[in-house]
């Protein structure tokens, strides 16, 4: 039989399930003085550290701190969906549009570009720098079972490569194919320890390359592996839900914004992390 003395602790935990089970997604980092708030659900651009330097350029102008939430497009298109962020950055163009065409995402505005590489060792065992294109590569790998890494988690990337391997007219299975339910990063160094193959974005590979002395770059120049990122925000009644989310966007837009992405990671790796909006509209 359960004593009164025990209600106390009893209630304790009750409350703390209930505040976890409310809890809203993680923030990553916040950037910004405040004191008003705006939260952004992104990959790369956050991991690289672009984010940062967008943020940090805005908030200090504005006054407000803007939350990063750590997702992948399909979970950020999500989370927009959802309530759960008031803006995203992502490269997941059809999900987009629909979005867009149905009224819950809006202020839709290329802001950039990178591209995808297929890396994997530098022997390269299945031989895909032969490959006349990216689907070509892919059959190769399969044809010859050579470790390959799959984020698998719908993300821009995941999404991309699954497009890939419909293009080659295979569904990936096996030993051989290994999914890592983890991000850029995380991924591309498993497949550097590992001797795998793996479609990472040229932002990333700039950025870590030099952490993954095992990789090459044996695949590149596909149009089809050219990758556009959009800034979307809530929309709630035809209007921006967050107006400090729409201002972001539209400074990440202007001419102060577009200088911050195409020049951003000159100075530390020696070329820019992502092309500018100019330049990714030749591929939209």
């Amino acid at each position: 039989m359960r004593t009164s003395s025990s209600l106390p602790a009893l209630c304790l935990c009750l409350c703390l399930l209930a505040v976890t089970a409310h809890a809203g997604p993680k923030v990553e980092e916040s950037y910004g003085p405040g004191p008003k708030t705006f939260t952004l659900a992104t990959g790369s651009p956050g991991e690289l550290g672009l984010l940062r330097v967008l943020g940090e350029a805005y908030c200090t102008a504005n006054q407000c701190r803007l939350d990063w939430i750590k997702a992948g497009s399909g979970q950020s298109l999500d989370m927009l969906k959802n309530g759960e962020t008031d803006m995203i950055m992502v490269h997941a163009p059809a999900a987009e549009k629909k979005a867009v065409a149905e009224g819950w995402a809006g202020c839709s505005s290329l802001i950039g570009s990178n591209e995808f590489f297929i890396v994997g060792p530098a022997n390269d065992p299945a031989g895909i720098a032969k490959a006349a294109t990216a689907a070509d590569a892919y059959r190769k790998i399969a044809q010859a079972q050579a470790k390959f890494f799959s984020r698998g988690d719908n993300s821009g990337t995941h999404k991309k490569e699954m497009d890939t391997w419909k293009d080659a007219g295979i569904e990936p299975n096996g030993d051989w194919y290994i999914v890592t339910k983890a991000f850029m990063t995380a991924t591309l160094k498993r497949a550097n320890d590992e001797d795998g193959y793996f479609m990472t974005d040229s932002s990333t590979w700039a950025a870590e390359k030099n952490n993954t002395p095992k990789l090459a770059i044996l695949f590149s120049g596909d149009k089809k592996l050219v990758n556009t990122y959009h800034a979307l925000c809530a929309q709630k009644d035809g209007k921006p839900a967050s107006d400090l989310a729409a201002g972001f966007i539209t400074f990440v837009a202007s001419p102060k914004g577009q200088t911050i992405i195409n020049t951003f990671g000159k100075e530390t790796h020696g070329e820019a992390l992502y092309n500018d909006a100019a330049y990714a509209r030749k591929y939209e």
